[in-house]
């Protein structure tokens, strides 16, 4: 059996109690490290308390092995329990999806626990859920790569009046270009954005395209360690929002659509003071 857990958003105390059960039972505990990050880290003294939980090491497992090496894990899932931890809720990625699909392709039975994830934590800005449109990813710009696939999306949403809910990329254990050319595989420091260079780099695509989706003196509304004891919160516009220090990752931003007066009633209380 192959147990597929949600971690939930803060630390280790966030898993469910059907999850630990099934933690608990796992002769073989995988942690998936790239589409997300629990508060308490990657390093192995933070894994320590989360580590307590399971019978065995815990194994971090990085986007190569998950999309790559699956098999192996499916395989160990064929004879016994294996758990596979993902922060956040199972299917908040569409790479858990594709690992459900290989599972039972390869005849493994596969149970899910769901938990807590950002697309409805962040409700506690005080922007209703129902009134979010389509959810989009801003990646890291390059010299030589600056992608912008994601204005159509948030320009439709501003149309519709709708909340853009923008996650914001997350660089861990990503090969350097020059190695990958080189054949033997170096990595780059983790990198995770933050609201600033999001904003940033909004900001310029609006530049390019003209579209008049949003500007500098939209509503955003700005959240860092989303679940998390010292989660932050500040509203205000683009321009504002640039110079407020959100601190530690993770983080993500909201660009504000049509609102109703009980949403403006929450978000005053987030407002950026002037």
């Amino acid at each position: 059996m192959l147990y597929i857990v949600g971690l939930g958003l803060g630390d280790e105390r966030d898993i469910t109690v059907r999850g630990l059960d099934a933690v608990r039972r796992c002769a073989k505990v995988y942690m998936e490290a790239y589409t997300s990050l629990l508060s308490l880290g990657l390093d192995p003294s933070a894994l320590s308390n989360l580590t307590r939980t399971a019978p065995s090491e815990i194994t971090v497992a990085d986007r190569e092995m998950v999309e790559e090496r699956a098999d192996q894990m499916l395989r160990e899932a064929a004879d016994a329990d294996v758990a596979f931890l993902v922060v956040g809720d199972p299917f908040g990625a569409t790479t858990h999806t594709d690992l459900v699909v290989r599972a039972k392709n390869m005849g493994v039975e596969v149970k899910v626990i769901h938990n807590a994830s950002v697309m409805n934590a962040v409700g506690v800005c005080g922007l209703q859920l129902y009134r979010y449109g389509e959810t989009i990813s801003i990646p890291f710009f390059t010299e030589t790569w600056r992608p912008d696939s994601f204005y159509e999306k948030i320009q439709n949403n501003r149309r519709l009046g709708l909340h853009t809910l923008c996650l914001l990329d997350i660089r861990v254990k990503e090969p350097t270009l020059e190695s990958l050319c080189r054949g033997k595989k170096v990595y780059e420091p983790p990198r995770f954005m933050n609201v600033n260079t999001a904003i940033s780099q909004l900001l310029e695509v609006e530049e390019l395209r003209e579209g008049s989706a949003y500007g500098a003196d939209s509503l955003c509304i700005g959240v860092a360690r989303l679940g998390s004891d010292d989660q932050k919160i500040v509203a205000g516009p683009m321009k504002k929002l640039l110079d407020v220090d959100f601190g530690l990752p993770l983080h993500c931003l909201i660009i504000v659509g049509e609102t109703h007066p009980v949403e403006e009633e929450m978000i005053e209380f987030y407002m950026i003071k002037s």
